[in-house]
């Protein structure tokens, strides 16, 4: 039993140890390429950046539900059981009020920062709040005082009375929605204070890299567009609670639809899990264990079904009663809760999947550095078998023979020489292609459309033309998109051409240009063009005053793709600087041992009985490169190793 309680903290530490091994292992590459001068600037920083990316990586768990549902119950439970007692708050009726990250950061203190409601009033994004902290409300943890800090905590679920009118600016009402907020006794709306909150602690699981975001119920899921365009489909699971007692309510499936399927189907997280909580509801004294477990299995089977889903994708759990087993030790409870089967899940599957992403990415930023590197060290190993060969052959030879041979080389050379010149110039038809690509592909460009298309949407205070403002921006973008694929294509195909010449006519080894493919970013831009299309037509619309929800929509939208354009300019440069250097390493290296081969046999001119010298000097070069091939075969092994599997 105890090696299943704290699986998914094994299995969190496990991970982190991988990456800091693997980033280990990266950083002594690093070394020795620099070293042994195998390795560019530009390629340089996009190790240290992989080094980067591997220690600051975060395995993010999104958990979505309707109000009431359990939530903040079962990250009590699952995460935070070794405090002895809650650590966030819970009660009856609507805790989570606003998004909730949690998190950790050791550049902060241990602190709660919250961002005011009344930013709303903004066309700025939570995303970029974050990068101004000025807006936020920051209160420090007294991490020693459990109790403060949970009476602190509370502070996140607070709310305040505004007038009609306000709460309609910050897009939290509208008279026209159905089921809607009622006025309070004061004839005022009861609003949160707070529009996202993250929470910075020092949690062994937090520190290793684990960041959980909890969710409020539907009516915020539909007006903080941020949540269904970013944080949820950047999670690498989300887990929709519901409750045991009620089954799937018409507003579950509603979230379920409408946000977590779609969030699943179109972003980058590897799976999600239903959660049916609550199952102690179920429990009846006056009922057998048999009869019970009966009444468990059809609530989730019946679940399963309305969600269209698989059985064992559905965990019965109750959250509060595993949550008192871990505290009160009480192994029975908690085997009884369910939540060690949660647990395992999450454990098994998705830290493992996370991890497979991780070493994909290693493996597409640095393999083929690495295969390039090992080309030019097995050149220069082939080329000194090639000079051990020559000298050898000389052996009793005459100086004549010597000096012809000499001739040959430096004719070689020579030839060398002016093929190098004719390619100065292939390289600068190159450097045009790339500067258009990089012109199609400027900020400049990007946030002209952005302006045009504000202007229209201002213009508009239709739903209509908004709507057309969506379809204008993103089909400028996708012709952009296209524009930039062409041209990339084009790019490539000279460099193969490249490649292909200088194999075929010198001899050099076959490499392979480093790839640039605009699938990733296209994909995302389509991405939230469906979220954009998704959202003007879900019924969650009515819920809030429509033009400001979709103008708000919209800005995050524009905000994302901005993003997605940077990134994709971004790696575009770093593409068009790498793209030629194992070509441009090889032929420096053949330059370079062709010089060396003829400097060999001037020294053998000047002294014929200098070649036992120069074979012992080409065998010991020999085993260094040996050595050299065996650094680069043990580091494209520990990238390409099958990933641990937990016994």
């Amino acid at each position: 039993m105890a090696s299943s309680i704290n699986s998914f903290s094994r299995r969190m530490a496990h991970y982190q140890e991988w990456r800091e091994q693997l980033s280990a292992a990266i950083g002594h590459y690093q070394a020795w390429v620099e070293q042994q001068g195998l390795v560019s600037g530009e390629e340089d920083l996009r190790i240290y950046e992989l080094i980067d990316s591997l220690k600051s990586d975060k395995l993010t768990i999104a958990l979505v539900a309707e109000f009431s549902r359990g939530k903040t119950e079962l990250i009590n439970a699952i995460f935070f059981a070794d405090y002895k007692q809650r650590l966030l708050p819970t009660e009856a009726g609507r805790t989570t009020m606003c998004p909730t990250e949690l998190q950790y950061d050791e550049k902060l203190p241990p602190c709660i920062r919250l961002l005011p409601i009344e930013t709303r009033k903004t066309s700025l994004t939570v995303g970029e709040y974050k990068r101004t902290p000025l807006h936020w409300t920051m209160l420090e943890l007294p991490i020693e005082d459990p109790r403060q800090m949970t009476e602190l905590f509370r502070e996140m679920i607070k709310t305040k009375g505004v007038y009609v009118n306000e709460a309609v600016e910050l897009g939290l009402y509208s008279p026209d929605a159905p089921n809607g907020i009622q006025l309070n006794s004061h004839q005022m709306i009861d609003v949160p204070v707070w529009r996202h909150a993250i929470i910075n602690y020092p949690h062994p699981l937090l520190k290793q890299g684990l960041v959980i975001l909890d969710t409020p119920g539907l009516n915020s899921l539909s007006t903080e567009p941020e949540l269904t365009i970013n944080m949820l489909p950047k999670a690498q699971a989300v887990l929709f609670v519901l409750a045991a007692d009620t089954g799937v309510t018409k507003s579950d499936l509603e979230v379920w639809n409408n946000y977590v399927q779609r969030s699943a189907k179109t972003g980058r997280q590897n799976g999600y899990v239903a959660v049916l909580n609550k199952i102690d509801t179920l429990w009846d004294e006056l009922r057998s264990d048999a009869d019970i477990a009966q009444s468990i299995n059809q609530q989730t089977q019946e679940t399963a079904r309305v969600l269209g889903i698989g059985r064992n994708m559905v965990f019965p759990v109750s959250a509060q009663k595993g949550l008192v087993g871990k505290i009160k030790a009480d192994h029975a409870l908690l085997e009884k809760s369910g939540l060690l089967a949660l647990e395992i899940k999450l454990s098994d599957d998705i830290i493992p999947s996370k991890q497979q992403l991780m070493r994909d990415k290693v493996i597409r930023e640095i393999g083929g550095m690495i295969e390039n590197t090992e080309a030019v060290v097995d050149a220069r190993l082939s080329a000194t078998h090639t000079q051990l060969n020559e000298i050898k052959q000389l052996g009793g030879k005459s100086l004549d023979v010597v000096q012809a041979m000499t001739a040959r080389l430096r004719q070689e050379k020579q030839a060398y020489d002016k093929k190098l010149e004719s390619f100065q110039t292939t390289q600068a038809v190159l450097n045009e292609q790339t500067h258009i690509m990089l012109n199609l592909l400027g900020m400049h460009s990007f946030d002209e459309l952005i302006a045009k298309t504000r202007r229209e949407m201002k213009e508009s205070w239709t739903t209509v033309g908004l709507r057309d403002g969506m379809a204008t921006f993103f089909k400028g973008a996708a012709e952009t998109m296209d524009r930039v694929n062409k041209q990339a294509n084009q790019i490539k195909g000279l460099v193969d051409a490249i490649y292909q010449k200088f194999h075929a006519e010198h001899g050099l080894l076959k490499i392979r240009p480093m790839k640039f493919s605009l699938d990733a970013y296209t994909i995302e831009l389509q991405r939230l063009y469906a979220e954009a299309e998704a959202f003007r037509s879900s019924p969650v619309m009515v819920m809030t005053e429509q033009h400001f929800v979709i103008k708000r929509f919209f800005i995050t939208l524009v905000s994302r793709a901005r993003t997605i354009f940077a990134d994709c300019n971004r790696d575009a440069k770093v593409w068009s600087k790498v793209i030629m250097t194992p070509v441009l390493t090889q032929i420096r290296e053949h330059k370079t041992l062709l010089e060396k081969r003829l400097e060999n046999l001037k020294k053998i001119q000047e002294n014929l009985s200098n070649m036992g010298a120069r074979v012992n000097e080409l065998e010991s070069a020999k085993q260094e490169l040996l050595k050299q091939q065996n650094v680069i075969q043990t580091m494209l092994e520990k990238i390409n190793q099958p990933l641990p599997i937990e016994a």
